[in-house]
């Protein structure tokens, strides 16, 4: 039996292999572990990769598609950062702030409907498999009600990467209702 999810997880997890890490190697000259670096200008291609794969499963699972929000990619940058200099994964900022207070604080007018996070040293799409495994990341990444998407990162120097992903209700909708 065809199962379009499982399929499409296989397949951002191929996807996810074949992206580059960078090697280093050590004082010794022998190379350390495997990195996957994130460049500056790879900024919008990282995004663009995590809306067409989100919504790759979200057309799988019948429902609407996502737009990528600056407003909510500049959240989610925000609480990256911040989850790095607290040095740990949480919903709540280092100055007691929600995620609904870092939407608003980035101007987003819409609904905010769900934040997942992570801390991790893998790519987008294999921290992306990893939350279509969990019912609670997976319902906020295929939430019907969701519009716009935002999603951003903060990597630290050894490597290790902060991934913050966000959906909104739509802005559109909001001013409408």
């Amino acid at each position: 039996m065809f199962r379009p999810v499982a399929f499409l997880l296989t397949a951002l997890l191929f996807l996810g292999a074949c992206a580059a890490p960078t090697v280093t190697f050590g004082p010794d000259g022998k190379p350390l572990p495997k990195v996957y670096r994130i460049r500056p200008e790879d900024t919008a291609a990282i995004q663009y990769r995590m809306l067409d794969s989100v919504n790759a499963l979200r057309a799988a699972a019948g429902v609407p598609q996502l737009r990528l929000n600056p407003k909510l990619n500049a959240a989610a940058a925000t609480h990256s950062r911040d989850m790095s200099i607290q040095n740990r994964p949480w919903h709540f900022g280092s100055d007691g702030s929600s995620p609904v207070d870092r939407v608003a604080r980035a101007g987003y007018t819409g609904a905010f409907l769900g934040e997942n996070i992570s801390e991790s040293y893998e790519t987008e799409l294999q921290t992306l498999a990893a939350w279509m495994e969990d019912p609670a990341t997976r319902g906020v990444i295929l939430d019907p009600a969701a519009r716009d998407l935002g999603f951003a990162w903060f990597q630290e120097p050894n490597g290790k990467i902060w991934w913050t992903l966000i959906t909104g209700g739509g802005e559109a909708a909001a001013a409408e209702g």
